[in-house]
């Protein structure tokens, strides 16, 4: 058969089509700017219009959709621990391709991204401190970690890209070495975003694995049925942890707790649990009589963490999850708490990048096995009403709060 020149460019055009352009893919008009909430002072979130960078060849540019307030937004709101304000808060975001630079072909899992698609960020990491080079499987401890809607970006440009928080109506994934995101079209908009708060419990059951004392058998506490402990008792019940004991002072929460897998709950606010030494004999009562092979502690409040010991069995083990910034110290006899009992204590702090595969499954085995994890996004609030957004938080109404783009 005579193929004529014409039909030969026409056969090249198409398949160079199919490969994808060398240049940026849009799904039409790039804005220019974006509306963010943008955090001035200590309990001072205003509403600001920023200019869009151009995007480089590495960058992409979402359209937020939503994001949930993590604890963390809410200490650097209150009084700005970390020394970032002015920022763009927002890490647990979500949202849909709008743009992408010419060399983003896929996510960091090495599935195709494509204009449209939904995505969530992870942690950045720099690849050249002693963690990331002597240990590149937890590169959670990298020294220099990064995070979108934490760590103002200051590369490319003096002003760097301010536009990286998703608390806001559009955000820019700026490229380079160690920043980490995923598509996520198989999840709705709220497990999209639980999904980060559920990796960092993920990653907990990780570590308490690593001990051994984790099994379809193991009687499991968990303190504090806050968000983090709610989603800890979802990704244990998800596990195959049949028998989970949670520990709190709000009825509402315990309540909650059930609904999510807990089996057995205790209240320190009830008459006959109002003192450690009655709630550990409850725990006790229906833990063989000895107490919790594991307990996991993730309330940040340090007397509580000076309680959980009381909890656990001769040979049993915890988890340490509760103090992701600096809540202050508590006392305990070493002797009583940890050596006569020989528990294994492990540490939790954050995640990595690739624990997010991992989350993404565990979020459509609670869809298998019908644990209604949508259900602890309680609130959502609109740009403009971020600075109410936070109070809600900090007065514990509800569980999850949210932000929702309504643009």
């Amino acid at each position: 058969m005579d193929i004529t020149a014409s039909q030969i460019e026409s056969i090249v055009r198409s398949v160079i089509s199919s490969m994808g352009s060398t240049s940026a893919r849009s799904a039409g008009p790039i804005p220019k700017t974006a509306r963010v909430a943008m955090l001035t002072g200590p309990k001072k979130i205003e509403v600001q219009e920023l200019p869009i960078p151009e995007l480089g060849d590495d960058d992409i540019l979402v359209r937020v959709e939503g994001a949930g307030i993590c604890g963390t937004d809410v200490h650097e709101w209150k009084m700005d621990p970390f020394g970032l304000i002015p920022v763009i808060l927002g890490h647990e975001g979500t949202g849909e391709v709008v743009s992408l630079g010419k060399n983003v072909k896929c996510d960091t899992a090495g599935k195709p991204l494509k204009v449209g698609d939904k995505i969530v960020t992870s942690v950045t990491n720099c690849g050249e401190c002693y963690t990331c080079r002597m240990t590149p499987g937890r590169t959670n401890l990298c020294d220099n970690q990064g995070v979108f809607g934490l760590i103002g970006d200051k590369r490319g440009q003096a002003e760097g890209n301010r536009v990286n928080g998703w608390f806001a109506d559009y955000m820019v994934i700026k490229g380079g070495y160690g920043v980490t995101y995923f598509e996520v079209n198989d999840l709705d908009l709220k497990q999209r975003m639980i999904l980060e708060l559920a990796c960092v419990c993920v990653h907990a059951l990780e570590r308490g694995q690593k001990t051994g004392l984790l099994n379809f058998g193991s009687k499991v506490l968990v303190q504090g049925c806050g968000p983090v402990g709610l989603v800890m008792i979802t990704v244990l019940r998800a596990a195959g942890i049949n028998h989970i004991i949670a520990v709190d002072g709000n009825e509402d929460r315990l309540r909650v707790a059930e609904k999510m897998g807990a089996k057995t709950t205790v209240c320190f606010k009830r008459p006959d649990e109002d003192t450690l030494e009655k709630r550990v004999s409850k725990v006790q009562a229906v833990a063989n009589g000895v107490g919790v092979d594991f307990a996991y502690q993730c309330t940040g409040a340090p007397i509580a963490a000076a309680d959980i010991y009381s909890y656990i069995r001769r040979g049993g083990g915890m988890c340490e999850m509760g103090f992701f910034v600096n809540n202050g110290e508590y006392q305990i006899n070493p002797h009583v708490a940890m050596c006569n009992k020989e528990i294994d204590i492990v540490g939790s702090w954050d995640y990595s990048a690739e624990d997010y595969p991992k989350t993404i499954a565990f979020l459509k085995q609670c869809r298998e096995m019908n644990i209604p994890i949508e259900d602890l996004i309680t609130h959502s609030f609109p740009l403009d009403k971020m600075n109410e957004a936070m109070e809600t938080n900090v007065a514990q109404k509800g569980i999850k709060i949210c932000y929702i783009n309504d643009n």
